[in-house]
């Protein structure tokens, strides 16, 4: 298939590295998941720029990133502000954009959310590793020879030339989600809630936790009030799957929520993070803030379905 070099990496900032929507079914081999933090910022990413919405882009964390174009190329940012300035103007975001030869994408500073994403016409050309583009850092595979991006790097892509005078797209400013440094994530109980008193199960709803600095892709770990499991039952469990958006009790008693870098837990899990809430997870940072509501299945099943309907708007 033909190919272009499309970008060239001139400072990759603190993390930033090739993902798309994840290869999923091998957690029984111990293959996480991986993939972006942010799946809704990613998918809108692509459709904007008329890829396929499980197509790779870049997703680069905090500030840093500066990329040079080295054709033209159609491109869309999204997921959080971190102030994104194409030469010396600020680049606007959830929005297709044409970029020149020689133009320079730099991303400055954190003004809302923690994670950005990259997406240009055509996708970025590289090979699958097991279904999928995206990065596993842990185990070294996938993404750019299975590390993150660095100085020098160059991206291809396929010819963006035929696609140029495309129509520009957006999302509906209405729909852009709003990153704050207070959240609230809605989630549904189990699988393991009985193993805690109710008013465990109190404090979780009830109080404020912290983002902690040791979180990373693996997962977000809070600070808060401790969660203590009834006593007289053990520490831990036999280890069993996990999903992104579980929130485990490990024996420090302060929740840890699993995001995509981990198939297994040994640890009692307390509640999950519904499905429409997860993107929000890859947009928390540090020092952040974070309360937790229960909510019914159905309203986590409606929530989900509105969500896929603000991305079919883009497919028309």
């Amino acid at each position: 298939m033909e190919r272009v070099e499309a970008l060239e990496v001139i400072s990759p900032g603190p993390l930033s590295t090739i993902q798309d929507l994840g290869r999923y079914g091998l957690g029984r081999y111990g293959v996480p998941p991986s993939g972006a933090l942010d799946p809704f910022s990613l998918r809108v990413a692509n459709l904007l720029v008329g890829n396929r919405e499980e197509e790779a882009c870049i997703e680069t964390t905090l500030m840093g990133l500066k990329v040079r174009a080295l054709t033209d190329l159609v491109i869309a940012i999204t997921g959080g502000d971190l102030q994104p300035y194409l030469n010396d103007a600020p680049s606007k975001m959830w929005r297709s954009l044409i970029i020149r030869k020689g133009d320079l994408l730099h991303f400055k500073a954190i003004k809302a959310g923690c994670r950005s994403y990259l997406a240009m016409r055509g996708g970025i050309s590289l090979d699958s590793v097991l279904g999928s583009k995206s990065t596993n850092l842990i185990s070294g595979f996938g993404g750019y020879l299975g590390r993150p991006l660095r100085k020098g790097d160059v991206l291809c892509s396929a010819p963006p030339f035929a696609h140029l005078n495309s129509k520009i797209k957006a999302l509906d400013p209405n729909r852009i989600p709003v990153y704050a440094k207070e959240w609230v994530m809605r989630i549904i109980g189990g699988p393991q809630d009985a193993d805690f008193t109710p008013e465990s199960r109190a404090v979780l709803v009830e109080s404020l936790f912290e983002v902690t600095p040791t979180s990373d892709r693996t997962g977000i770990r809070l600070s808060g009030p401790p969660i203590h499991k009834r006593e007289g039952i053990d520490e831990s469990i036999i280890s069993e799957g996990v999903v992104p958006g579980s929130i485990q009790i490990p024996g420090d008693a302060q929740p840890i929520i699993i995001l995509v870098e981990t198939v297994t837990g040994g640890y009692r899990k307390i509640a999950t993070v519904i499905g429409a809430d997860i993107p929000l997870l890859g947009q928390m940072k540090p020092g952040d803030r974070v309360r937790f509501r229960v909510v019914s299945m159905e309203e986590a099943l409606f929530a989900l379905r509105e969500t896929e309907q603000i991305l079919k708007t883009l497919l028309l």
